[in-house]
């Protein structure tokens, strides 16, 4: 048996092999997952392809995190597909191209509340949208990008991650006692479709390159997608609130 026995899992963000969301829902698989995709919008297309590629193909479903309709009915169409949840993976962030690089202090605020909206707030409502599904214990889990400092290029998506682990935290908090717990996974750089949409962000792969201590190989998923599918299973029952960094290192490295 997997360690995702007769689990039931809604994996939101999937879009191409590179994501890590692709290598977790996989990995959930390969240890015994029942799985729902979901995308919206152009991408939704791309989801649906990626899903046939997966060990079994999956169902997808539409999700736009923006939009009050679909995360009012998400319970619901999920259940057209599962019984249930036991988890659900947050794989969903985004900014205008004028909110990152640089020129911090030049960003109207219109961009900077769609960053925090798509990549901070949307992770306490699809939470929200997902507890009628969850039983008497279920797992969150969401990916971060280590938001203890300031990294260059990276603008306000930077203070929306801070603010995604801030949310984190609190969520641990209020849903503990109700059996839900809530952690993030900080992966290193990957060149996933978000990583490249960044200008001058091979910059992060030079000094991961050289500072990380393990090592780090920018186009390999699997090990942030097999944290995300242990932090989903049982088997850090007693964890929530926590950040696990999977960067080979590099978090924990002076310069």
């Amino acid at each position: 048996m997997g360690i995702l026995e007769g689990k039931r899992l809604l994996i939101a963000g999937v879009l191409t092999e590179a994501s890590i969301a692709y290598s977790a829902a996989r990995v959930a698989q390969q240890e015994g997952a029942q799985l729902v995709l979901s995308n919206f919008g152009r991408a939704l297309k791309l989801t649906e392809r990626i899903a046939k590629r997966l060990p079994e193909p999956a169902p997808v479903i539409e999700l736009d995190v923006s939009n009050d309709e679909h995360l009012a009915s998400l319970a619901d169409r999920v259940g057209e597909h599962l019984d249930g949840l036991d988890g659900v993976l947050h794989s969903i962030g985004f900014a205008p191209q004028n909110a990152l690089g640089d020129a911090f202090t030049e960003t109207p605020w219109s961009d900077v509340a769609t960053a925090v909206q798509i990549s901070t707030w949307s992770f306490a409502a699809l939470t929200h949208a997902c507890r009628p599904m969850f039983g008497e214990k279920a797992s969150v889990v969401g990916l971060t990008f280590d938001a203890a400092r300031a990294w260059p290029v990276y603008g306000w998506m930077g203070v929306a991650k801070a603010g995604l682990e801030s949310t984190a935290r609190y969520l641990a908090r209020e849903l503990g006692p109700d059996g839900i717990r809530v952690n993030l996974v900080a992966a290193g750089p990957l060149r996933t479709m978000a990583m490249k949409s960044i200008p001058g962000s091979e910059q992060f792969e030079e000094v991961w390159a050289q500072r990380a201590p393990l090592g780090w190989d920018v186009n390999d998923n699997g090990p942030a997608g097999r944290a995300c599918a242990v932090l989903l299973s049982d088997w850090f029952s007693a964890t929530t609130g926590e950040i696990v960094h999977v960067d080979g290192g590099y978090h924990a490295i002076g310069a």
